[in-house]
């Protein structure tokens, strides 16, 4: 069994900008030993340790989803010295993964039923890797409608646009993007994502929501959720912001008794509505 505080070595296949700020960056990871990339089995909403020799490590959710191939998409934001570090590597360039760690979001379980999936910022990582895996041709007749709603400040800071854009021209999927102003030359909705998820009204009936986004984000949407007679146990909910460690040890990551970074970070809110409210 393979020691989980060892990573696997990479290499940076891809590495663009992603946000008109420059604070994101989109990496496409290849692992030098492909037999350790066949190894490597995640599933939608789980993340990984990305590390740089002599910086250290960070969590980041895995943006790629397991039908893609074995490659690895993350996208980071550089907010301290092991992401600036990363930012400032070059395709070519070898680094490590850990992972993969926490749990997911619970496919089998949402079979035969409506997806809702709202997203905010750069959050949208993992909810990206879910819904290339819903839309995958092997898997979309397994579940229901499926609705996209998904938001940032401004156009330039949007992920992920061509393939967004694809499922809303596909008609595979309400897709539902907007911004929180108007901007010139934009063609898409102009609203908070709270407000975006009022108007568009998803339904409850037979359905979950994965919801990812900014603690606001998610104070402001949950009463919407509410409000149109979602219960608490039809809402999935990704705390992916409080990981640290990844394996529980350090303990930084924990929301009452729950080590999120191990226990999580996927919980419904029917059992986050039992914890503190640190989240």
């Amino acid at each position: 069994m393979r020691n989980t505080y060892v990573p696997y070595p990479v290499r940076i296949k891809k590495a663009e900008v992603a946000t008109e700020d420059k604070q994101l960056k989109t990496f496409l990871l290849e692992f030098i030993n492909e037999q350790e990339g066949e190894d490597f089995n995640y599933i939608p909403g789980q993340f990984a340790e990305l590390s740089v020799s002599g910086y250290g490590e960070i969590p980041i959710g895995i943006a790629s989803s397991p039908t893609e191939g074995n490659d690895l998409l993350f996208t980071v934001n550089k907010v301290g010295s092991v992401s600036t570090q990363l930012h400032n590597m070059n395709e070519g360039d070898i680094m490590g993964v850990r992972g993969p760690l926490g749990n997911s979001y619970p496919l089998s379980e949402m079979e035969g039923k409506n997806i809702v999936i709202v997203a905010g910022g750069f959050a949208v990582t993992t909810l990206r890797s879910t819904m290339i895996w819903l839309l995958d041709p092997a898997n979309r007749s397994k579940y229901g409608d499926i609705t996209f709603i998904y938001g940032a400040r401004t156009p330039g800071l949007l992920l992920y646009e061509e393939e967004w854009r694809q499922w809303r021209e596909s008609g595979q999927a309400n897709v539902n993007i907007t911004i929180d102003r108007e901007a010139e030359g934009w063609d898409g909705l102009v609203g908070f994502v709270p407000t975006v998820c009022e108007e568009v009204a998803p339904k409850p009936d037979n359905a979950v929501a994965l919801i990812c986004g900014p603690p606001v984000m998610i104070r402001f949407t949950q009463p919407v959720f509410d409000k149109l007679g979602w219960q608490p146990e039809q809402i999935v909910m990704s705390l992916e912001n409080r990981m640290k460690c990844g394996i529980g040890i350090c303990g930084r990551c924990n929301v009452g008794p729950e080590y999120v970074c191990k226990d999580g970070p996927v919980f419904t809110k029917a059992h986050l509505d039992q914890l503190p409210k640190e989240y």
